[in-house]
């Protein structure tokens, strides 16, 4: 059985996974960046950490196979296959009001900070913080000396991540609104994506 769930874009959404169950993000059109987190179900104080991950893998992005790591240093998901042009990003926080404000918009915007806790909160479930995500589909290229910048993701309509639950969780997507700088494509308008629950 599938439980398919759209993620409008601009918003977020949560969802429950037991220990084995597959998860797959889905980017629908191709050009949007999904910010993923998990957080393990009777404790949303443990969570899926880019720092612990990093250490661990000795990488700046996972592959197929590799385990995603909590704050706690257990496995929480493993990357079982990826479609997509494989390009990943752990290293940008997840965006935020202020994030916006920096980038000069007056009032309020959309954001991932935001959609985090609105998916969370439809399943009754507060986070205390915004842990960095693991942002799907997000090109930030680097240079040797650290230079960084925010790139058009390379397009694969319907390219998507498989994770495997590696404990009971809760796992949040969040279709990022930014349309400032051209993270979800040149045209700088983000997308819906899809979430998909498999047993």
């Amino acid at each position: 059985m599938v439980q398919r769930i759209t993620i409008p874009a601009r918003r977020g959404k949560a969802a429950s996974l037991r220990a084995g169950q597959k998860a797959k993000v889905i980017n629908t059109y191709g050009q949007q960046v999904v910010d993923t987190w998990a957080f393990v179900a009777d404790d949303m104080k443990e969570f899926m950490s880019m720092e612990h991950s990093r250490a661990a893998l000795s990488n700046l992005r996972p592959k197929t196979g590799d385990f995603l790591y909590t704050n706690r240093r257990r496995a929480i998901l493993r990357l079982v296959e990826d479609t997509s042009s494989k390009i990943h990003d752990t290293l940008i926080a997840a965006c935020d009001i202020f994030r916006y404000q920096l980038l000069g918009c007056e009032g309020y915007h959309d954001n991932c900070t935001d959609n985090l806790a609105a998916g969370l909160r439809e399943l009754g479930l507060v986070s205390q913080g915004t842990p960095s995500p693991l942002n799907l589909f997000m090109n930030i290229p680097w240079t040797a000396e650290g230079k960084l910048t925010f790139e058009a993701p390379p397009a694969i309509p319907g390219g998507y991540v498989l994770f495997e639950a590696q404990l009971d969780l809760v796992i949040a997507c969040s279709a990022c609104p930014q349309d400032i700088v051209p993270i979800n494509g040149a045209a700088c308008k983000p997308t819906e994506a899809h979430l998909e629950i498999l047993d």
